[in-house]
């Protein structure tokens, strides 16, 4: 497998209405759930093309919870500064209850029902873990310095111990993360207003 790849080309599902007028904040996080799942998916797909071998199913659910996570809190930055923090706040809580039941019902289909509850809870940890952890880190003119992108990278190598990780940090640091970055700055243009509002603080769901 070559040490840097191919650039990944994703492109966004639907992002506008047909119908004029506001959009609730439940309709913009439904837009933006279903975007993330999509960009997670076009990322992996094209590791896969690129010659990486994620070994099983269990390994790839992991790998994409990373790439949800990493997608979650960089639209959570993305948005500050637009909504209002109990709107931010919401918007946020939504898009992670809607990836929730996605990755609920896709687990359900490859691994059948949960031992104890559902898959949502531990998936909704996870993400809560991370998103503390990417809390720590800086943004520069509205991108992941590059500590946030390397932390980013070691996790989905983490998650890809089992397969096949190496050369993964690269990839993902030089291609993978930022086409990730690019497609989400414009999912969050196009479904969420650029009117300035006031106000510090950090937005995170709760399971």
């Amino acid at each position: 497998m070559a040490i840097l790849s191919s650039r990944p080309s994703v492109a966004l599902v639907k992002t506008r209405w047909r119908k004029k007028g506001e959009r609730t904040l439940a309709e913009r996080a439904g837009v933006i759930g279903a975007n993330l799942w999509k960009v997670s998916l076009e990322i992996f797909k094209h590791m896969e093309k690129e010659g990486f071998r994620f070994g099983s199913d269990r390994l790839v659910t992991n790998v994409l919870t990373e790439f949800i996570a990493f997608g979650v809190q960089f639209v959570d930055r993305a948005v500050y500064g637009r909504l209002s923090e109990p709107d931010r706040a919401t918007l946020i809580a939504e898009v992670v209850g809607h990836l929730a039941t996605t990755m609920d019902n896709n687990q359900r289909d490859l691994f059948g029902p949960a031992e104890y509850g559902d898959y949502r809870k531990p998936f909704i940890g996870i993400l809560n873990a991370r998103f503390a952890a990417y809390a720590a880190f800086e943004y520069r003119d509205g991108e992941p310095d590059y500590a946030c992108l390397r932390f980013f990278a070691a996790q989905v190598s983490d998650a890809m111990a089992e397969g096949d990780n190496k050369w993964v940090v690269e990839q993902m640091i030089d291609i993978d993360a930022p086409e990730m970055v690019r497609v989400i700055k414009k999912l969050v243009d196009q479904t969420v207003a650029s009117t300035p509002v006031p106000g510090p603080g950090a937005a995170a769901p709760e399971a």
